[in-house]
């Protein structure tokens, strides 16, 4: 029964729907709980260090129930976002109005839209990966696939992974290296492997090609079907939920550096080069994504299975808590500098 926990996940589409049914600032909800119940909850929260054990690890790898609950985004995230475009098009909508529906379905389109897609995208089954291309689909952020498996994983905690904070880089100026800086990284990694098997640019088996024709598509079926106004909401859409990407993006590595060996190569990814958080709230609402560390020691390893490590740097609270504290510059520092390890400091400064 305890695994009902993570049906808590689908509370952020809940909370959208019920915006989007009454209008008005009931379109506020979903930020006021997700940003600021949610924070304040994880402030006496318990943070569960506990491991599973192998026993239980072999019993839940292979319950589909974990594998079903993050399917069930697909209909979910692209039900919310028709439903929003009807209310927006159909309804006489207040600024203020307009501005809730985008945070809120922008939220949506981030936590169970490119959350869920960056746990299928590491799946070993073609089509679960497929369903992680579509959920990045309303954040206009498919490129993610190819930078995030192919070039974040390699580069974490690195000067060369643009998804990587530096150390006293606040988080606005991080969102304006590292957005770009990914796209850009994208189609260098697919130019290489089109280099790679001797395929030319505009080869069908260009991915970054069809992410920008599905992409363009989907804004023109908007357009049409809906109206243009409709296709620029679904726009500022897309910048909210890849901008809370970018927010956790900066969390998970900030100031943290893999060490340089003579050779030019870095080490090998460790769990001390990620930031963890333990909290229980914010470990269910985001699939266990707080267990980075783990997550890029194993990175084909289920949601459910993650690890807790002590050697992990640990933020002072959870993700989402850390996600308002982010915004805040001065604040940030105060709280996380501190517990950035010495010698990681030192690597930065050197460099």
């Amino acid at each position: 029964m305890k695994d009902l926990k993570y049906l808590t996940a689908y509370m952020t589409p809940a909370l959208c729907f019920i915006g989007l049914w009454y209008g008005g600032w009931w379109l506020f909800v979903t930020p006021l709980v997700i940003f600021g119940l949610v924070p304040l909850l994880e402030l006496w929260m318990p943070s569960l260090k506990s491991n599973l054990n192998d026993k239980e690890k072999t019993k839940k790898g292979n319950q589909r129930f974990f594998d079903v609950l993050l399917w069930l985004n697909v209909p979910i995230v692209f039900g919310l976002l028709i439903y929003g475009f009807h209310v927006f098009n159909e309804s006489s909508l207040e600024t203020y109005e307009i501005i809730g529906l985008v945070i809120s379905l922008g939220i949506v389109a981030g936590s169970n839209g490119i959350n869920v897609a960056h746990e299928l995208g590491h799946r070993q089954e073609s089509w679960e990966r497929f369903l992680g291309k579509i959920l990045l689909l309303p954040s206009l952020y498919m490129h993610f696939y190819v930078e995030h498996n192919y070039g974040h994983h390699l580069k974490a905690a690195t000067p060369d992974d643009p998804a990587s904070a530096r150390y006293n880089e606040n988080l606005y100026s991080f969102w304006l290296r590292s957005v770009p800086s990914q796209y850009k990284s994208a189609w260098q990694i697919q130019w290489k492997q089109n280099a790679a098997s001797s395929r030319p640019t505009l080869s069908l088996k260009n991915d970054m090609l069809w992410y920008t024709v599905i992409q363009l598509g989907y804004l023109l079926a908007i357009g049409l079907i809906f109206s243009w106004s409709t296709a620029i909401v679904a726009i500022a859409i897309a910048v909210v939920g890849f901008s809370l990407l970018e927010i956790i993006n900066y969390l998970e590595h900030y100031g943290l550096r893999r060490q340089q060996k003579k050779s030019g190569r870095y080490e090998v990814v460790r769990e001390v080069h990620s930031w963890n958080s333990n909290h229980a709230l914010g470990r269910i609402l985001l699939y266990e994504l707080t267990r980075h560390s783990d997550h890029h020691y194993r990175a084909s390893k289920k949601y459910q299975l993650l690890d807790y490590h002590d050697i992990s740097p640990q933020l002072p609270y959870g993700y989402p808590t850390m996600m308002v504290i982010a915004l805040l510059p001065p604040l940030w520092f105060h709280l996380v500098n501190k517990r950035v390890p010495q010698e990681m400091i030192n690597l930065q400064n050197a460099a």
